[in-house]
Formats: C-alpha cells, sequence, structure tokens
C-alpha cells in the first residue's frame, strides 16, 4: 500500500509506491517491499552527514536543503531561490544578486569586504584609491626608548601624509617596522610629513607642493618659531596701544629702506638707504606684475616690462602721466622736450582760455586773434582747419608748397582753371575771358602759392609764376603763347599780347592744359 511524505511546513509531499524508489530529491525515497533499501537508506545518511559535499551543487535541491561547497569551502543552504552561505561572506569577483540585508560579501577582484543593506553594498574595507592604499589607519610604533606607542596614521595612495598622537615622542631609528618616511617626532595632535625635528618643524617645499595645514587657524601659538606676543597687532589701527616708532622709521632689508619723518618737520620719507633707485611696481588685469615707474635722486622715469620667452630682453613700460578720465588740472615745467600728439588749446601769454577745461573752446575772439607774443621762438597757433593767423605777420618766406601769386577779381562767370583774363571793360564784374586785341592781366590759378584779397568775392587770377593755361594748337617748349580768343591761348600772334612762355610740348591741336611761366 502506497505512503505520503509530507514536507515539515507541508509545502511539499510526495507518494510512494509500494516496491518504487522516488528520486525527484537528491535523497532517495523509498517505497515499502523494496528490495535492497538498506543500502539506499544507508547512502542518503551517508549524504546528511556530508552535507552533499562537492563542488557541483546538488541538482535536485528543496528549501532548507544543506551543501557544503568542497570547491570554495563553504557551507550553504537553499533558501528556494538560491544557495546561500551560513556563514563567512560571499565570494564573487562580480556583484552578487539574491542576497538578504546584513549579509557580506568579499570581492575577490579588488579583495574587499562589502555588507548588504537591503539596497545597496557598503564598503567595509580596506579602502582603496587608484593603485595604492588609501585609508586611515590605527598603528603601534616603538619610540626611541623601546616603549610602543599608539598612533593614527592617514595614508594616501601608499604615502602617509599626517600623524594623529596624544603623545610626544621620537620615532625608533633601529626598529625598521616602526619607521615611517618623512617622519621622525609625532607630537601631540596632528603631525604633517616632512616636518622634520631637525630642521626645527618646518614644512618643507613650498607652494602646493609643500605639506601644510589650509584653511582658517582659530589660534595659534607660535609663528616662525616666535611667540604671539613679539608680533605687532592689529586691535589698535595706529598701532598705539602696542607700538610706536621713534623719527629713525622703520628699515627694511638691513637698512636697505627705511620709512622715517624729517627730523626738522613732520615731512615723511621714504628713503632708499642702498642704491640710488627706488621702483614701484603694480599688476595689471591679467595679474601680471609690471614696473610703471622708477624714481633717481634727478629722475622720475617710466619703469621697465618684463621679457618674454621669445624675447627676453625687458622694454621701457609705456606709462602714461595721467589718463583719459583722470587729468592732472595743471602741470608746471621750465622745459619740455617730446612730441605733442594731441592739445586742447596751446596759447601765447595773455589769450584766455574757457574756465572749464573739458569743453576745449576758447572765449570770445581768441581763436581767431589770440593776443599777439612777439617773444622769440614762440609757438604759431592753429584753428580748428589747420590755418594760422595773426595781427601782423613779418618775416621772409623762403618756400611755398603752389607756384603762383594771385589775386581775387570778380568775373562775369566762372571760368576753368587756365582761362585767359583781362579787364572786364563793361558791367559791374571786374574781369572777363580775354579776346584777342584785349590786355591779359593774368590766368584763372588751380593752386595759388600767395593769394592776396582772400576774403573778398571772385576767382583767383595768377599774377605771376608759373599756372597751367588753356592752349589750342601745337606747342613747344620755351615758345611764347598770346591771347587768342575766349580765353584761350596760343602760338600764334595774332595782334594779341603774349601771356607766357611754355614749359613743356604737346603736338595735339585740341585745346588742352599746358603749364607756363606767366608774362602779364
Amino acid at each position: 500500500m502506497a505512503y505520503t511524505i509530507d514536507t515539515y511546513s507541508n509545502s511539499k509531499s510526495w507518494r510512494i509506491e509500494d516496491g518504487t524508489i522516488d528520486q525527484t530529491t537528491d535523497l532517495k525515497l523509498v517505497g515499502k517491499n523494496y528490495a535492497g533499501y538498506g543500502e539506499i537508506q544507508n547512502e542518503n545518511f551517508v549524504f546528511l552527514l556530508e552535507n552533499f559535499s562537492g563542488q557541483a551543487e546538488p541538482p535536485r535541491k528543496i528549501r532548507g536543503q544543506l551543501w557544503f561547497d568542497s570547491g570554495n569551502s563553504k557551507l550553504k543552504f537553499y533558501d528556494g531561490t538560491k544557495w546561500r552561505t551560513t556563514g563567512g561572506a560571499e565570494v564573487s569577483s562580480s556583484i552578487p544578486t539574491g542576497l538578504k540585508e546584513g549579509d557580506f560579501w568579499w570581492d575577490s577582484s579588488n579583495e574587499q569586504l562589502y555588507t548588504y543593506n537591503g539596497g545597496d553594498f557598503v564598503l567595509i574595507g580596506p579602502q582603496s584609491a587608484g593603485s595604492g592604499q588609501t585609508q586611515i589607519i590605527s598603528r603601534s610604533v616603538r619610540d626611541d626608548t623601546g616603549n610602543s606607542r599608539n598612533i593614527i596614521t592617514a595614508v594616501v595612495n601608499d604615502e602617509t601624509v599626517l600623524t594623529f598622537s596624544s603623545q610626544l615622542f621620537n620615532i625608533s631609528t633601529s626598529d625598521i617596522d616602526s619607521q615611517i618616511d618623512g617622519f621622525d617626532t609625532i607630537r601631540p595632535g596632528i603631525t604633517l610629513k616632512n616636518t622634520i625635528n631637525s630642521t626645527g618643524g618646518v614644512t618643507s617645499g613650498s607652494g602646493a607642493s609643500g605639506y601644510r595645514i589650509w584653511g582658517t587657524a582659530s589660534n595659534a601659538e607660535k609663528l616662525g618659531g616666535l611667540s604671539a606676543s613679539n608680533y605687532v597687532l592689529t586691535n589698535s589701527p595706529d598701532f598705539t596701544g602696542l607700538a610706536t616708532f621713534s623719527e629713525d622709521g622703520i628699515q627694511i632689508a638691513g637698512g636697505d629702506l627705511s620709512l622715517k619723518v624729517n627730523e626738522q618737520s613732520t615731512k615723511a620719507i621714504i628713503s632708499n638707504e642702498n642704491g640710488s633707485q627706488i621702483e614701484f611696481d603694480a599688476k595689471d588685469g591679467f595679474g601680471n606684475l609690471l614696473n610703471p615707474v622708477r624714481i633717481f635722486p634727478n629722475a622720475v622715469i617710466p619703469g621697465f616690462v618684463p621679457g618674454t620667452d621669445t624675447n627676453p630682453t625687458p622694454t621701457i613700460a609705456n606709462t602714461s602721466l595721467g589718463s583719459e578720465d583722470y587729468r592732472w588740472p595743471s602741470i608746471y615745467a621750465l622745459r619740455y622736450e617730446g612730441l605733442g600728439q594731441v592739445t586742447t588749446a596751446l596759447l601765447t601769454p595773455g589769450a584766455t582760455y574757457d574756465p572749464d577745461p573739458t569743453s576745449g573752446t576758447m572765449t570770445n575772439g581768441d581763436a581767431l586773434f589770440p593776443s599777439v607774443n612777439t617773444a622769440a621762438d614762440t609757438v604759431a597757433i592753429r584753428d580748428g582747419n589747420g590755418d594760422i593767423y595773426a595781427r601782423y605777420f613779418q618775416g621772409v618766406a623762403t618756400e611755398a608748397f603752389y607756384a603762383d601769386l594771385a589775386e581775387k577779381y570778380t568775373t562775369d562767370a566762372n571760368y576753368p582753371v587756365g582761362t585767359v583774363m583781362a579787364v572786364a571793360t563793361q558791367g559791374e564784374a571786374e574781369a572777363r575771358a580775354a579776346n584777342r586785341g584785349s590786355i591779359a592781366i593774368g590766368v584763372i590759378s588751380a593752386e595759388p602759392a600767395f593769394l592776396m584779397n582772400k576774403g573778398c568775392e571772385g576767382q583767383a587770377i595768377g599774377l605771376k609764376g608759373r599756372v597751367p593755361v588753356r592752349i589750342k594748337g601745337p606747342v613747344k617748349k620755351g615758345e611764347p603763347v598770346y591771347v587768342d580768343d575766349d580765353g584761350v591761348a596760343s602760338t600764334a600772334i595774332n595782334g594779341g599780347c603774349i601771356v607766357g612762355i611754355a614749359l613743356a610740348t604737346d603736338e595735339n591741336a585740341e585745346e588742352k592744359l599746358v603749364e607756363c611761366v606767366l608774362k602779364v
């Protein structure tokens, strides 16, 4: 007669028929009257005794079954989903799944222990960053008397950068295991690497490469080996509550520079006691330290701009006296040498100027006729058009940019340059185009070197010098030209008066301009 086998939790059962064996689990379940059942039951006992020891997991496991994983020497149980370690940690090179809160995982790739908090893995240790060890370590070292001292060290990439201690002692030089690179004396509190006792406890290195305590210290007993009482304090802005200085002042660098007050007055003095130069340095907008000004015993001069990698030679600083926004109201000097590129006004003594220097305008008629300065070697004044005005001009003009002497006359029409002109015998105009039989008085000028009656109406008529003349017909250099009709000249006499002598040859029969020496 068959019978039924139930699990302890009644979650599963097996019906075993007479004379049969059920092999749906890792233990063989024997039915009634099965021949040879003794061997099978004894094997079942052995399997239970050894907890199915083997490198491969039991293939027909049931919930709660034990298995000794001989490959990892771990006793595991099956929770209905996966095999779980009963003690120690889950060993894996990758993140395991199915762990419960409080389970451990040993990361065999990085040799680190984690615990599972139900949602993520939390590193227990050892801590690491990069290829080296990075963590806080408690350790015991021996001092120079052989006694054991307990300290805490901070290690970054296998390098000890600081220690914490409650005692002052020297590390043993004979115990190799106690020695720490960069440390010889351990002090109460924090001791940084390279705070070597033989160098007075001064941290070696400079800038970012040295070991420093960075941040704000609310108090300090010493600075540079001197107690705080040896330093000037800032609790009194003028230091009267702490120290006063005599008229001898303060000396810097063994007396090279002194700050003092003159003995006979209250005049403050900055004095270079060793050498003849004082420099003033300031940073520009890019953080470069420049030297805009230097002071010598007999001069205040621009400083130097440092050289570069490509051009190491220093150059003179481009230092200005004042700026566009900040101007000196007045500058007095006995002598000025240099190029004055821009000026609002240049006045002779006695000329007046607008009281507001920013407007840049002169008052009344001073711009046209400033007070005349007859002193030698003074400067003439130009207006906004570049013209020079004076009440009188006396002297010798040795050069002129243009070639003829001209005077303005009214004309009966607007004539082109080079037109031969004569006196207008009729009408109100003073001059008209010359014709045969009339007497030429000059030629319409293009660019007179000297123009008389500039302010009068009319056209500039060249009277003397060289001017372009309208000529018809061929002409040769050196030939005289005479008055022809309609203000034009030619080489034919035709009863007309002479106009001038041609300075160029032109065989063209058409009318053209030929430069001539006037003979009117």
